[in-house]
């Protein structure tokens, strides 16, 4: 640019020798040598207007903007001055902060192009994790992931060094259905049973012991997933038993809590228990059996008022304890700890003791063991129905469940499945039944499913050999807790929008059961734009209770109600949607909110605030708690409902339930 600076020197000695010899002419006033004066100066600065200013990366990213929705009406001084104003917004934005771990996560690796098609979304996903406004759990989900993922990524170039030596030296080894404590002992640490790929729905721990009053109570926990670093195990359920004692006045009872290094003992749920535990229910379950209590609160009664038949009353109090309170010196019981949906479950004898509903952090899946402490003989112990990866080398139709490759420029539907790591039999129903849809197989329809890291190393080796068999697997960079997931709808949107763009883009869950060809059949009766469609809630309030798993905090919501939401096992949104939730997590304009359905709702209200028409379709034909005929999506439909939905949809040509 140093010939625009040389030319607008010599341009500004013409025009002043030019004024001078107005001057010496007399027909020429002092008037209109004055404006040409003015004429210079105002060329002159016109002209240095034009110099190249220095200006650093930032600079020039701010005010070059890639975005194609910010270059709309470029090169007017109109559109020059409102994109100022875009550039200027971002200070208001929350900053980003520095996660530990989440370096590691993004650090370069050994692995294939072919390997990396499972890890599609993870540079798209770095700025929401850096949020400053993100979720508290994050930052956790964060670092146990990058730690997660070193140990994978450890374990992933053994496996290929043992390849290539041809050796046979994997100490990795299949996760087991079963495992029990025949012809073995229990550890010094109390663990009678280890659980190397924790727990799925409907997994079941079963204990026969005898109560032998050492201490007057003993304990069984269910111990969870450490990771290297982390200074204690957090306990994910403990289930302590006080037994009668001697003369029967003191009042037996049971006592669940958790507990973590973060945050100590949680709040303690007792059994027998006084005022709502009947009410509140898991899994349409009581926390804790009506009879146990009311039995209990009768023989303190008969106790508390002496009569002449005393000893008879004690006598039969002894008799009749024995059968409401379901732990007594010396009797033997079998005690079966189940999971559920929503929470662990406790059976002693056949029949429901108590109830534990699921707290933030210890689900499941991260359990990693059980422990026995106290007064108790163990006679056995069983766990089974654990989760079981399929050896995907004897799977004789792998081919025929890969994911089909895309030739569409845009897909009709994306849909996207939230699943856990150890949720291997689910997806292979899912596989073997829904997504062999023709519009699937076809690419019309594209399925994948979004997991978070798991903590257990096993799990992640059988999960990453699992995305690499069936390429329908999106790993996410943080540990998969339940408070995160609202960050896979973002990725599911972001998949749907910059990887796979689709027409709509759909979430549902891995134990939900979806009705393709129906699904789109309506669609195409549907509005292309600002779609919100499936089963919608227009009413509704957050949970001020803080022991409510969807409690909700005035902080965190002010508002008395929510804006209208469709419910999480499965609904559809456009993608001028998608791409207006992507673009405004990028930008920060958008808040996260824990409650991933609710989330959703909440950013179309504001996609609707900026100017946009939407389109709020409800059908009751996605059920959300279970099935019904004539469903379009089924939901809390286990591996074997799901393969026997697609058995009956194909020989009867209807939309029957299983039972």
């Amino acid at each position: 640019m140093k010939w625009i600076k040389e030319e607008s020197y010599g341009f500004t000695a013409l025009l002043l020798q030019f004024s001078l010899n107005l001057l010496k002419m007399k027909k020429w006033s002092g008037g209109m040598c004055i404006v040409a004066l003015a004429v210079i100066l105002v060329l002159r600065y016109s002209l240095i207007g034009i110099q190249p200013q220095k200006q650093s990366a930032y600079d020039f990213f701010r005010n070059h903007p890639t975005d194609d929705s910010q270059m709309k009406d470029s090169g007017t001084i109109k559109s020059s001055k409102m994109e100022v104003k875009k550039v200027s917004k971002p200070l208001k934005k929350p900053p980003l902060k520095d996660i530990e771990g989440l370096s590691d996560l993004y650090a370069s690796k050994n692995i294939s192009e072919e390997e990396s098609k499972a890890l599609l979304v993870w540079a798209h996903m770095r700025m929401l994790l850096s949020r400053n406004d993100t979720f508290p759990e994050t930052a956790d989900g964060v670092k146990e992931a990058s730690i997660a993922w070193k140990g994978l990524l450890s374990t992933i170039e053994k496996e290929k060094a043992s390849k290539l030596s041809n050796s046979n030296n994997s100490d990795n080894k299949n996760c087991p259905y079963s495992v029990s404590t025949l012809d073995k002992t229990a550890m010094s640490d109390g663990v009678i049973l280890e659980l190397p790929c924790g727990l799925v729905g409907d997994s079941s721990i079963t204990l026969v012991g005898i109560p032998n009053g050492q201490n007057g109570s003993f304990q069984i926990e269910l111990i969870g997933s450490q990771l290297s670093g982390e200074p204690t195990t957090p306990i994910n359920l403990h289930f302590n038993v006080s037994l009668p004692g001697d003369n029967m006045t003191e009042e037996p009872f049971i006592v669940q809590n958790t507990w973590t290094s973060e945050a100590g003992w949680g709040k303690e749920e007792r059994c027998p228990a006084h005022g709502s535990a009947n009410i509140i229910k898991v899994d349409g379950l009581v926390l804790c059996n009506e009879q146990t209590a009311r039995s209990t609160v009768e023989d303190n009664l008969n106790v508390s008022h002496p009569t002449s038949d005393m000893f008879t009353n004690v006598s039969r109090e002894s008799a009749h304890g024995s059968v409401s309170f379901p732990f007594v010196e010396g009797n033997p019981f079998t005690a079966t700890l189940w999971v559920g949906l929503e929470g662990f479950h406790m059976t002693v004898n056949g029949r429901h003791e108590t109830s534990f509903a699921y707290r933030e952090k210890l689900e499941p899946w991260s359990v990693n063991g059980v422990k026995v402490a106290g007064g108790l003989d163990l006679l056995s112990a069983l766990a089974k129905g654990l989760p079981v990866s399929e050896d995907n080398d004897l799977v004789v139709e792998v081919e025929h469940l890969k994911a089909p490759s895309v030739s569409r420029k845009r897909l009709i539907l994306l849909i996207g499945i939230f699943s856990s790591g150890n949720n291997f039999e689910r997806r292979m129903a899912l596989r073997r039944s829904w997504m062999q849809y023709e519009a699937v197989r076809s690419g019309d329809v594209a399925v994948r499913f979004f997991i978070g890291l798991h903590k257990k190393n096993q799990v992640n080796y059988e999960l990453w050999r699992e995305a690499q068999a069936y390429g329908d697997i999106q790993l996410m960079p943080f540990v998969d807790y339940y408070s995160l997931i609202a960050l896979k709808t973002v990725a599911i949107c972001i998949f749907g929008t910059k990887i796979l763009p689709a027409k709509f883009i759909m979430k549902t869950d891995d134990d939900a059961f979806v009705r393709i060809d129906e699904v789109l059949s309506s669609l195409k009766r549907k509005a292309p734009n600002g779609l919100l469609y499936g089963l919608i809630s227009f009413e509704s309030a957050p949970h001020r209770d803080k022991d409510s798993k969807w409690y909700i905090s005035t902080e965190e919501w002010p508002p008395a109600s929510y804006p209208p939401w469709a419910h999480g096992p499965g609904y559809i949104i456009s993608r001028d949607i998608a791409k207006f939730i992507v673009h405004g997590h990028h930008e920060r304009e958008l808040k996260l909110f824990k409650l991933e359905d609710v989330a959703m709702g909440i950013w179309i209200e504001q996609f609707k605030k900026s100017g946009q028409e939407v389109h709020y379709i409800n059908d009751d034909r996605f059920h959300n708690a279970g099935c019904e005929p004539n469903y379009v999506l089924a939901h809390y439909q286990g591996p074997r409902k799901v393969l026997c939905l697609w058995e009956t949809l194909h020989k009867e040509h209807q939309a029957r339930c299983c039972e």
